[in-house]
């Protein structure tokens, strides 16, 4: 199925104190290729669709897991975040200043976790379509410059996304600054960008468990070793062609 538009224009006059959640919201939807209104406002979170059948990815993840993630998890946090928005809306109709920054942490978290869940669906694909097939050309060559090997990169992952306490991601993310990949953690839903600017998610491994306890219990490394069978490393490949063309 084709990934239906990530967000919907909401007009909503913002003060400045929430610029930065705007421009958070932006840098992630725009990896996936939406445009946002860049003038004023938040906007309006829609689930996607996934691009395979719930089932797709097994035996790596199983149908269950994919059906409750996608349906009940990343759907609460589309819920929240638009919740968040009306609620921000009137707090500002209202000259609720208290309520404004409160409403931060909300819009944050639940907003992150929409972006993160949208990126990590196009992560993955299945294996008799391509997924775990290693990647080649330029991102192939600089994951061998950058990490020696596409082994030491999963190795180095899996340990960073093992070690990570409590919920959180692990990515690996293009740093445009210094022009080179590098491996990032975020704890709970806060987006790649929250930890730099320049920093662009290439791919992005769901570390809570709801990811994976149905499947694997609490042996995490077990999930992180069987995932990269059904890496869609072409996406990957995409995004950071894109980026450093």
């Amino acid at each position: 199925m084709a990934l239906r538009t990530l967000f919907t224009k909401k007009s909503l006059t913002l003060v400045s104190a929430f610029r930065s959640i705007a421009v958070a919201s932006t840098a992630g939807d725009r990896r996936l290729g939406s445009g946002l209104s860049q003038a004023r406002g938040l906007t309006v979170a829609a689930l996607p669709d996934l691009p395979y059948d719930y089932g797709a990815l097994e035996p790596a993840i199983s149908g269950e897991i994919m059906r409750l993630h996608h349906q009940k998890h990343h759907q609460a946090y589309v819920t929240n975040y638009n919740n968040a928005l009306e609620q921000l809306e009137a707090a500002i109709a209202k000259g609720d200043a208290t309520a404004v920054v409160r409403l931060q942490s909300a819009i944050k978290f639940n907003g992150g976790g929409h972006i993160n869940h949208s990126i990590f669906w196009e992560n993955l694909k299945p294996v008799n379509v391509g997924g775990g097939e290693p990647p080649h050309s330029s991102l192939g060559w600089a994951i061998d410059t950058d990490f020696g090997s596409l082994e030491a990169l999963v190795q180095k992952m899996n340990a960073e996304g093992a070690a990570l306490q409590g919920s959180g991601w692990v990515w690996l993310a293009l740093d445009k600054g210094f022009k080179k990949l590098t491996v990032e953690t975020t704890a709970n839903q806060d987006p790649l960008v929250t930890k730099g600017a320049n920093l662009v998610p290439l791919l992005g491994i769901d570390v809570w468990e709801h990811a994976y306890y149905l499947q694997y219990k609490n042996v995490r490394p077990e999930y992180l070793k069987n995932i990269w069978k059904v890496i869609d490393w072409k996406y990957a490949s995409k995004v950071y062609e894109k980026e450093i063309a």
